[in-house]
């Protein structure tokens, strides 16, 4: 049986790798990539967005904070994870290859929701500073993205692995009744 595939969702994988990559490494190499630093030429649009949400600045730097870290580490697996879906697809055509996307996305949609609860248990310690404006721009809708597609994803290839289930627990009980005769 061929690999279903969606283009909408290994565009998203692929689109998303130089994404992920180039936020990691703004992540991993501070504060030598913030704002002052010698490398932050790469990432000069940070220079705002460490100052819209400060798991990205300063503050977070300062006290040792491990989550931004934490989280770009993660961001690189499930990014790896995307790579190998699009990969084993595609290329190689494995039927599995839809449970590696599968885990991937909900991967992502639960790293950006613990983000996004860690801000509300916090009482918006990283964000609340911002206008309400200035928040909805630059923090709830580039990072509800992330919530978004990757659920579609999710429903999508949950759908996809369901039916295949379901396909083959039929041709089981089919080849299980055949042998009973």
């Amino acid at each position: 049986m061929a690999v279903k595939t969606h283009w909408w969702i290994s565009a998203w994988f692929i689109l998303t790798v130089p994404v992920i990559f180039w936020d990691a490494g703004y992540c991993l190499l501070r504060p030598r990539s913030m704002k002052g630093g010698d490398l932050h030429w790469i990432w000069a649009p940070y220079a705002l967005y460490q100052e819209v949400d400060y798991v990205y600045g300063i503050p977070a730097l300062e006290r040792g904070d491990g989550f931004t870290n934490a989280q770009s580490v993660l961001n690189i697996i499930e990014t790896l994870m995307n790579i190998s879906y699009v990969y084993l697809a595609h290329v190689s055509e494995w039927p599995g290859a839809p449970l590696i996307g599968f885990g991937a996305a909900l991967m992502t949609v639960s790293k950006t929701v613990l983000y996004w609860l860690q801000e509300y248990f916090c009482g918006f310690c990283a964000i609340g500073h911002n206008t309400l404006p200035d928040l909805l721009l630059l923090w709830i809708l580039p990072n509800g993205l992330w919530i978004v597609v990757p659920t579609f994803i999710v429903l999508r290839l949950g759908k996809d692995l369901a039916s295949s289930l379901n396909f083959a627990d039929a041709q089981a009980k089919k080849i299980s009744s055949g042998k009973k005769n």
